[in-house]
């Protein structure tokens, strides 16, 4: 008999691990828990999460309590006497009477290398950070954040042009890849939990627009890599002549950034043309933007932006 399993999780790094646990003969799915649907987009429409989305394309039951502590909803989950709980990306931390429901606990697919970059944002924390490499960890959860015991963990290399989406499709792929041949290891007794260290630990907290902003006294490794790792969201803005200035990363991750270079080159925020391509002066270097979009109209790159606003050159960001 597959073991019954409620899953929770809300955004698209959790769709590969539900997809994961509905195609696998060892698991049935009794039901998915998930945010409830949010306005969102122009029209400020409400929009379901792409986990609700999934479930119900799979004729699950859905239920999206607005906080789990709300009447009614541990009864809910009781009622549907899961063997396990897999959360992945929930938005919501579990009180301890949901912990211990299940007789096997509840197991979390959190996208770093525990215990480094435990919290929210992990994925844009790693490239900000300048991390060689990040992964993917399962563990049992406890009352803590991130905090539980592990049960196995996977690296992903972060590359030079990485940004936060392409690092986050590649961690929602492995997630859903490894979820299966772990939870049945565990199940069966084969992996024996392992504290996490008790040194070592950071944390990424929640991402505000405001994070986004680009501090041009900043060096320019560590202004690309806030670029990349914050696209597409919060994303990173800057200010020329008091108009809001999106900076955005290369089309693809093919597509090299130039590197910063020529220390002291320029004043922070001042744009200048060198080498045939703009640059903007920083703290230690000058940083070569790939592409750059002013509200209200569509993204360019720097080159053809240049093409109808030659006054960008000499322009000093950030005011």
């Amino acid at each position: 008999m597959p073991y019954r399993i409620v899953f929770m999780g809300t955004p698209d790094f959790a769709v590969p691990p539900l997809h994961a646990l509905i195609a696998s003969p060892q698991f049935a799915v009794a039901a998915v828990v998930t945010q409830p649907d949010r306005p969102a987009g122009r029209g400020n429409k409400l929009q379901q999460s792409p986990v609700k989305q999934a479930a119900l394309a799979a004729s699950l039951p859905v239920l999206q309590p607005e906080k789990l502590r709300a009447p009614g909803v541990f009864e809910s989950l009781a009622a549907f006497a899961p063997d396990l709980i897999v959360v992945a990306a929930f938005g919501h931390i579990l009180r301890q009477n949901i912990l211990d429901l299940p007789p096997y606990g509840c197991v979390n697919i959190h996208a770093s290398l525990l215990p480094r970059w435990r919290g929210a944002a992990p994925i844009q924390a790693a490239i900000r950070a300048g991390d060689a490499e990040t992964g993917i960890t399962m563990m049992t959860m406890d009352a803590g954040l991130d905090t539980g015991a592990i049960l196995r963990s996977a690296a992903i290399p972060i590359t030079a042009t990485e940004t936060g989406d392409t690092l986050h499709d590649k961690m929602a792929t492995l997630g859903g890849a490894m979820l299966i041949e772990t939870l049945l290891a565990y199940l069966a007794g084969a992996i024996t939990p392992t504290p996490q260290a008790e040194t070592g630990s950071t944390y990424a907290p929640m991402l505000k627009k405001e994070d986004g902003r680009i501090d041009w006294t900043q060096p320019a490794e560590a202004i690309d890599r806030q670029v990349r790792a914050y696209h597409p969201f919060p994303g990173t803005f800057t200010f020329w002549n008091g108009e809001y200035l999106k900076i955005l990363p290369a089309l693809t991750p093919s597509t090299p950034s130039a590197p910063p270079t020529l220390a002291g080159d320029a004043p922070p925020g001042q744009v200048i043309f060198r080498d045939g391509v703009a640059a903007i002066g920083t703290g230690a270097g000058v940083y070569i933007p790939q592409r750059v979009q002013v509200a209200g109209r569509p993204a360019l790159s720097v080159s053809d932006f240049l093409n109808g606003r030659r006054d960008f050159l000499g322009a000093l960001l950030g005011r």
